[in-house]
């Protein structure tokens, strides 16, 4: 198999991976662009190490050595390393990238050690566009500012538009709602409490300033921050 088609198929699979990561990374999911970027290349190149790596040690019509249990092990290893680099603080997971460049590192060394320098070195090339090129834009065009926010709205129980108008909002600025909470409390009338989760302070605030516009809203207030009435 030439060099220049194994390649081809790298950029593909790191192509094809990432329009399934952008979709991701447009709702707002964990597992994002550059995720899903990192693991489709990283499937594709142990995929390629498995099926043309190793065969100066291979003889046509004899059983030798089959070399390619010791990689599907280290794939297999690799995972719990990865694994524990995920972690998950209330409703944000972080590590999900860096486990997979870490996935992606592994499948290089296994090319490395068949002796597909030039592939390796290609996977790399590639991993780290992805790495940094999808970061900045991520940046530029989906606004990727950090760990979610929470907002906490107030509005009146019972009033039949006001929940619809809170979820329209929402909707147009990418934010979802986490969870609905009735909140009675003392005095007229009652009120119920919505949390959600909003990328970024700064997107935070905006949306907020939209909430207190919606009929029925009482109070909004941003987690660990001030609050703001109607």
């Amino acid at each position: 198999m030439p060099t220049s088609e194994l390649i081809t198929r790298l950029v593909v699979a790191v192509a094809l991976a990432g329009a399934l990561g952008l979709e991701r990374e447009v709702r707002q999911k964990h597992a994002g662009l550059r995720t899903h970027a990192l693991v489709g290349l990283g499937a594709a190149l142990i995929v390629e190490v498995g099926a043309y790596g190793f065969s100066d040690v291979l003889v046509a019509g004899k059983v030798v050595v089959d070399p390619s249990r010791v990689a599907a092990q280290v794939v297999s290893g690799i995972g719990f390393i990865g694994a524990g680099l995920i972690f998950v603080r209330q409703e944000y997971v972080r590590g999900l990238t860096t486990a997979a460049s870490i996935w992606l590192t592994a499948a290089v060394g296994l090319a490395a050690g068949a002796g597909l320098w030039e592939i390796a070195l290609a996977a790399t090339i590639l991993g780290l566009a992805v790495v940094e090129g999808l970061e900045l834009f991520e940046r530029l065009f989906l606004h990727d500012d950090g760990p979610p926010a929470t907002l906490r709205v107030i509005f009146v129980d019972g009033d039949p538009t006001a929940f619809d108008s809170i979820v329209a909002v929402c909707g147009a600025g990418n934010a979802g709602i986490g969870d609905v909470r009735l909140h009675r409390r003392d005095g007229d009338p009652p009120t119920v409490a919505a949390r959600i989760q909003v990328r970024g302070l700064d997107r935070s605030a905006a949306l907020a300033n939209r909430l207190l516009a919606v009929s029925g809203v009482v109070e909004v207030a941003i987690e660990g921050g001030e609050s703001s009435r109607a």
